[in-house]
């Protein structure tokens, strides 16, 4: 049986534990409210992109069909065959988020065992998930780029040097890039995260039915009434590559609501399986206080008994 002494330091052990976790959980709440507020304000401009986007490369289409010219796509639509596939995981710099990291890097190592030794290119965004690829990368794994620390301070500059890394690549032919891949967690709600394996590039190619004619693609596009200057062609040049880096800039803030949220639950689930471990070190403590006091009291009536007789 413990002693009081062990007793008493248990409790004081997990009581010093508690306050930690509810002051994680209280952090952790008010920076996931203003990561929820960044989330809120991106998705609407990455929709209005993607819909600005795609317009313009329908109009495009459009075009090349009205002049009776083979369809010019960008770069970026180019469904290439060669070349090497490339994964972007974007996992937290730390841990105490319940299966927050765990889940990711797991979707991370599916995708690399559906290569069958096929040479790929990884990244990482965050210390958890570079350090396990670090630890899983071979010979047909190539390293492109990591970033980690950047959490839970992202910033559109950072999604701006990430996607410049991953454009080179895949647009440069030394780069060998042929796709890219991005695994992150999505934010749902404060309870609800998903893991999300979503194809960044090359972007999905608008749908077209080359017998409608050029008229008909064109219509298709919602841009009726609109005046680009400068030229369409420039313009989606342009256009693509923020675009690119836009979707990257919300994977980063959905992954950062997402941690944030998944540390909040977990250090609630801490904190209450703290004070019920202290309510149940407490009543341990009673009861041996009581055991040593009945114990006492009966050596004394024994003691006295062989007194009196």
């Amino acid at each position: 049986m413990p002693s009081l002494r062990e007793i008493r330091r248990k409790i004081k052990s997990v009581k010093s534990t508690q306050q930690i976790t509810r002051a994680m959980k209280m952090v952790a709440a008010a920076r996931m409210r203003r990561a929820q507020t960044a989330i809120l304000s991106s998705r609407p401009f990455a929709v209005k992109m993607e819909d600005a986007v795609r317009n313009l490369a329908m109009l495009e289409i459009a075009s090349d069909l009205q002049a009776g010219r083979e369809v010019a796509i960008h770069p970026f639509f180019d469904g290439r065959l060669e070349g090497r596939p490339c994964l972007l995981l974007v996992t937290g710099d730390k841990g105490l988020c319940g299966a927050f990291n765990a889940n990711a890097i797991r979707a991370a190592i599916d995708w690399l065992r559906r290569q069958d030794g096929r040479p790929c290119v990884v990244a990482a965004v965050g210390r958890k998930g570079r350090d396990v690829l670090h630890r899983l990368r071979d010979a047909s794994a190539e390293t492109l780029t990591e970033m980690v620390g950047i959490f839970p301070k992202v910033s559109y500059v950072h999604a701006e040097l990430l996607g410049n890394k991953l454009i080179e690549a895949y647009v440069n032919p030394e780069g060998g890039i042929c796709s890219l891949d991005v695994i992150f967690n999505e934010f749902k709600s404060v309870v609800s995260q998903r893991i999300v394996t979503r194809r960044l590039l090359p972007i999905p190619m608008p749908e077209f039915d080359s017998k409608d004619g050029g008229d008909a693609v064109a219509a298709k596009a919602n841009t009726e009434g609109f005046k680009f200057e400068p030229a369409r062609e420039r313009l989606l040049e342009g256009l693509l590559p923020r675009y690119f880096k836009a979707q990257l800039y919300r994977i980063l803030l959905e992954s950062q609501a997402a941690e944030l949220a998944a540390r909040m639950n977990a250090m609630d689930s801490a904190s209450k399986n703290a004070g019920e471990l202290i309510d149940s070190l407490t009543l341990g403590l009673n009861r041996t206080r009581q055991a040593i006091i009945t114990r006492e009291i009966a050596e004394l009536v024994g003691g006295a008994e062989a007194l009196a007789s």
